[in-house]
């Protein structure tokens, strides 16, 4: 069983605290934090992530953008990152991390969440409706 989650992302205020506030209401006994490979720092989420997410009862209220560190990753059973060049990413900054680290699309055919970062409502949309599938088959398979 996996008790402490990382999602990794590149800015770390879009797709990853998305899925972290989704996978910490969908099952609040997880430990569960986001960062960004590149992240914007200090950064809250964006706004187009949080009025898509709290338009499906998530909040990304008082979220902070945190850079991934080799430290960070130490701390975590499992890392999940919305894109394979991702997983090179961590690996890079810790590659230690690397059998730790999956796709949070691993259950649904190892999909990527593409990043909608700057992009329209309807891009957010989507990343969002791809982010809960692969959160809820996430917790699927840690009841298995």
């Amino acid at each position: 069983m996996f008790n402490k989650i990382l999602v990794v992302c590149v800015g770390n205020i879009c797709r990853s605290p998305t899925a972290e506030r989704l996978l910490k209401q969908l099952k609040p006994q997880l430990i569960v934090d986001s960062a960004g490979v590149g992240a914007l720092v200090g950064r809250e989420a964006n706004a187009m992530a949080t009025e898509v997410a709290a338009t499906n009862g998530v909040s990304l209220q008082d979220h902070q953008a945190q850079q991934l560190t080799r430290e960070l990753c130490s701390q975590y059973d499992l890392i999940l990152v919305m894109e394979k060049k991702h997983i090179e990413s961590v690996t890079r900054i810790a590659p230690e991390a690397r059998g730790k680290t999956m796709l949070l699309g691993q259950w649904q055919g190892q999909i990527e969440i593409p990043d909608p970062y700057k992009q329209s409502k309807e891009a957010f949309e989507f990343a969002y409706q791809l982010i809960e599938q692969s959160c809820q088959a996430w917790l699927i398979s840690f009841n298995q």
